[in-house]
């Protein structure tokens, strides 16, 4: 097996060599800007990565690869439109840099390109890949209407926000993982169990996120921290944060999130200090732990060798304790 950053790089030389420059170029060159914006590139890596992990060879793994990539970063155009963002990865989003019409059109041909790549695979391959990026695909779409509900919503519980999380971003970490098996004709067994790895694996990822958001280093997280707080999302901190507070806590944090503020740092400041004394930062930690073990118990059930589960479980926790 070759080491992450090797995948990351050989990764890159493939997408850069994925040519979608052409006519009419008002639809192409977005596609191109938004992915060349860099990112961890998180995704298809795991995609390469698993599909040797099961014999495979990761060449053959690179259009499933590429697939997720475009996937996932037409998810990103649509959502920056939704949320009406400015930057992604420090950069003009496809909407600002165009217009609306262009982002959804652009975003709107790389799901179909997203579904080209899996052609170049054998019928059985295609139709394994082409069934579970189906089924992906609709999940992200729901639990993207979930986390749109929840923007109106006082009353959203750590099991609804759970559920949005899982759908939302943690399926596809669990999709870009079955489809480097897939594509390595593991067992049917294994790749279920490769995918629940990784779905818990993403729950996770994205709970950390929200607690970095809040607490994360400003030179290292890469985007500015209280960000969350400051556009009144209502993370995995924020609800843990009303059931653990007294009357009085509770009714300054629904106050702070229903606020544009004056003073952004001052209810940074605030909302960091209530997270903190209603349990909710250790809740928020406690939990990042215990979908971690939940994917590295999945991990010991997966029938392959001592040193890949190894090498899995070294990724998950460079993944999980980054900054924590």
């Amino acid at each position: 097996m070759l080491s992450i950053e090797t995948y990351q790089h050989k990764f890159i030389e493939y997408l850069e060599a994925y040519s979608i420059v052409k006519e009419p170029k008002n639809l192409y060159e977005p596609i191109q800007y938004i992915l060349k914006l860099g990112g961890k590139r998180l995704r298809p890596v795991l995609t390469l990565m698993t599909s040797e992990i099961f014999n495979g060879d990761y060449k053959e793994a690179l259009d499933a690869a590429l697939s997720i990539e475009v996937f996932h970063n037409f998810s990103l155009v649509h959502d920056d439109i939704m949320d009406d963002a400015p930057l992604r990865r420090g950069n003009q989003t496809v909407h600002e840099k165009w217009d609306i019409n262009t982002g959804i059109l652009s975003g709107d041909a790389m799901l179909i390109m997203a579904y080209q790549l899996f052609e170049n695979y054998d019928n059985k391959t295609f139709r394994a890949l082409a069934e579970l990026f189906s089924k992906t695909a609709l999940e992200v779409c729901e639990g993207q209407q979930y986390d749109v509900d929840f923007e109106s919503r006082e009353d959203v519980t750590i099991d609804e926000y759970l559920k949005m999380i899982e759908y939302k971003t943690a399926v596809l970490v669990g999709a870009a993982m079955k489809m480097g098996a897939i594509v390595a004709n593991a067992s049917a067994e294994n790749q279920n169990r490769i995918y629940q790895f990784g779905k818990n694996l993403g729950i996770a990822f994205q709970l950390q996120d929200d607690y970095l958001d809040a607490f994360g280093d400003p030179k290292t997280f890469g985007k500015q921290v209280g960000g969350d707080i400051i556009e009144n999302k209502k993370t995995f901190l924020y609800i843990n944060a009303l059931k653990g507070s007294n009357a009085e806590d509770r009714l300054q944090l629904q106050h702070l999130f229903s606020v544009s503020p004056s003073n952004p740092e001052e209810k940074i400041k605030i909302g960091k200090q209530i997270f903190i004394e209603s349990g909710s930062t250790k809740a928020t930690k406690n939990a990042i732990k215990e979908y971690t073990q939940k994917a590295f118990a999945i991990l010991e059930t997966i029938n392959i060798s001592e040193d890949k589960k190894l090498v899995l479980k070294q990724f998950g926790e460079q993944l999980m304790y980054r900054n924590l």
